[in-house]
């Protein structure tokens, strides 16, 4: 067999790899019709948007945006998330680790696996959110509307899936770079402080990217954000080392001394185990940091549309709140009910340590970071204020959803159509006219102001509820 005849097979192979990993993870046949519901998910999302006065220009932008961060979320899985997949999968070897039992390179191996993500997600994912724009393209072209869906659609698709790889290149050349030690930390220095001094100077960097080519799809421009990711890529080729192991490392017992602070050897437990693993609890602050780069954009973008100045309190506040479910992700990537099975503890006094582990990191992550954009921003002291307790309320209401429906298994309903679809509802309801507010109706008066605060008290309160009501709920399941 030759080497292509190989690598062809390998990519076959490691596509049904994939989803068979994830159809037995997540639910079985529910899991195939997930690209129907986040199809129907982004038709309604943008019918809701437009509705509002929001423009198909901001969808766009916001959508990109979106699929520059699930890249980068994918790559950081593929590559320094193997202690997660280890812990969620078990015992397994995944084929992208196979370089000792097959005749291919680990190079080519990563290559691969890189190219089937692509394949993979471009598909699962990134298709029906394009195909999800259309009923609105059609809406608002008017006569011309079939001829402009048939070039909107596939272009955005395109341009989608190129911003998809662009983020897990970034991942890879970041990974890369970071395990150079010193001279890759001061190169990533360097790398952030010209793309802050880029976007403070306005220089039109986003032309040449995916997202500008489908802004205006010009030779100039697709030249321009190809070359980009292959500069990228090219980066990570260098820097990536597929033979680099973590030195040993050797750590205090810190139980006793975390314990005599948190109170609750559970908890305690729980913190260690994300304090010590791969990133630590940088990977938290790195997921918070992500979802507010995100929110200056689109408040920035929102600006520029609807020609009104978004409050910074209300809308940071909102959309950093969601930051509570990734911190909850990361609580429960470690363990499961079945590892407590030797200890003398049930399954209420589990939930009870995730809880005091989830306050006492994710409503503080996030209140951090919503800081940084009041300082940098600036924010009436009241909508400041009303921001900080919408942040506060949404994160533990997303804690409490997220409970009542998957337990300590907060990624098997990712990818598990209903409860996704019940997921989604959830959050649109109360965060959607929060976003309109907060987007359209700035400045907020002090009536809506102390609205929005006792709102913001009441979906923390929901959620404290949702999560009670799931302890008998989780316990009964867990005794059958």
């Amino acid at each position: 067999m030759t080497g292509w005849s190989r690598t062809r097979r390998v990519f076959v192979e490691m596509l049904r790899e994939e989803w068979r990993l994830h159809s037995h993870l997540f639910s079985g046949r529910r899991f195939s019709a997930f690209p129907v519901l986040i199809t129907l998910l982004v038709a309604g999302a943008v019918e809701l948007l437009v509705r509002t006065g929001t423009e198909l220009t901001t969808v766009f932008a916001g959508l990109h945006a979106l699929a520059f961060v699930f890249g980068i979320q994918t790559g950081s899985i593929g590559f320094v998330g193997r202690d997660a997949l280890r812990n969620l999968l078990g015992d397994l070897t995944l084929l992208v680790f196979s370089a000792r039992t097959l005749p291919l390179s680990q190079k080519r191996l990563l290559a691969v696996f890189v190219v089937k993500d692509v394949v993979y997600y471009a598909c699962l994912f990134l298709l029906p959110i394009a195909l999800g724009v259309a009923p609105a393209v059609l809406r608002a072209q008017g006569a011309t509307a079939a001829g402009s869906v048939a070039t909107t659609v596939p272009l955005l698709w395109a341009t989608l899936t190129a911003t998809f790889v662009l983020g897990i290149g970034v991942t890879i050349a970041g990974v890369g770079i970071s395990n150079r030690g010193v001279s890759g930390a001061a190169l990533l220095g360097l790398g952030a402080v010209l793309a802050g001094g880029a976007w403070i100077a306005n220089l039109p960097v986003i032309a040449y990217t995916p997202y500008g080519v489908f802004r205006s799809p010009t030779p100039v421009r697709v030249g321009g954000a190809l070359g980009l990711v292959g500069v990228v890529y090219l980066l990570g080729a260098v820097a990536y080392d597929v033979n680099a192991r973590r030195d040993a490392r050797t750590v205090r017992s810190t139980f006793r001394h975390w314990q005599r602070r948190i109170r609750d050897p559970l908890a305690t437990k729980t913190l260690l185990d994300v304090h010590r693993s791969s990133g630590g609890f940088w990977k938290v602050l790195f997921s918070a940091a992500i979802l507010l780069g995100v929110t200056d954009a689109l408040v920035d973008l929102a600006g520029q549309i609807t020609g009104v100045s978004p409050s910074v309190g209300v809308s940071f506040g909102a959309i950093l709140g969601l930051s509570g479910f990734t911190t909850y992700n990361w609580l429960t990537q470690f363990d499961d009910v079945d590892s407590y099975l030797a200890h003398p503890v049930d399954v209420p006094e589990i939930f009870h340590a995730k809880f005091r582990a989830f306050l006492l990191l994710g409503p503080l992550v996030g209140v951090v970071f919503y800081a940084i954009a009041v300082f940098w921003r600036g924010a009436p002291l009241v909508e400041a204020l009303v921001g900080g307790v919408l942040l506060v309320g949404v994160s533990c209401y997303i804690f409490g959803v997220t409970v009542y429906l998957t337990g300590l298994s907060p990624n098997e309903f990712l990818f598990d159509t209903v409860l996704f679809a019940i997921f989604g509802v959830a959050m649109g309801l109360p965060l959607v006219p929060i976003l309109v507010v907060g987007f359209a109706l700035a400045p907020v008066s002090l009536p809506v102001s102390g609205a929005l605060g006792v709102g913001g008290v009441a979906l923390g309160g929901v959620g404290v509820a949702l999560y009670r009501r799931a302890l008998p709920k989780w316990t009964a399941h867990h005794r059958q």
